[in-house]
């Protein structure tokens, strides 16, 4: 039985060679992977999708159909719809989640600097900085747009 050789080898001249031993580790296997190895995760995936399609088919074909004006009325959360959907609806609601998003989003990315700050020194720092900065200018002309004022 063949034995493993070292990781490193120390020379006579007291240099240290490194050997490429996993590398070798391609050796223990005999053959290569071929498109034959994936066909379980197909075969299990044709499976799934089959399952997916027959029990909606059925639930369709013997679930009840008893269409009623009561059923057929629109209510959101359990309260009466009020006059027409197609109204136009005031802005104001879209720009606030948006601006959360886009504010929350760049509030995660000072959790990366706060984890590395050490590592980073006096140039991660400047770049925060200047990160801190472009947040601010952009916060101060929302508030200078009025966009963060929710009464008209």
């Amino acid at each position: 039985m063949k034995s493993e050789p070292p990781a490193l080898l120390l020379s006579g001249n007291g240099t240290i060679h490194m050997t490429p031993f996993l590398l070798q580790a391609t050796n223990l296997v005999s053959r290569t992977d071929t498109s034959s190895d994936y066909l379980p995760i197909a075969i299990q995936l044709l499976f799934a999708g089959a399952f997916v399609f027959l029990v909606l088919g059925v639930t369709h074909l013997l679930g009840p159909k008893r269409n009623t004006d009561e059923k057929l009325k629109n209510f959101e959360s359990g309260i009466e719809s009020v006059g027409n959907a197609r109204q136009p609806m005031a802005i104001k609601y879209f720009l606030i989640a948006i601006l959360f998003v886009l504010f929350d989003v760049e509030v995660i990315f000072f959790y990366p600097y706060a984890v590395n700050f050490r590592e980073l020194g006096w140039n991660g720092y400047a770049a925060v900085l200047l990160f801190v900065a472009f947040f601010l200018i952009g916060f101060i002309y929302i508030i200078k747009k009025g966009a963060l004022q929710w009464e008209d």
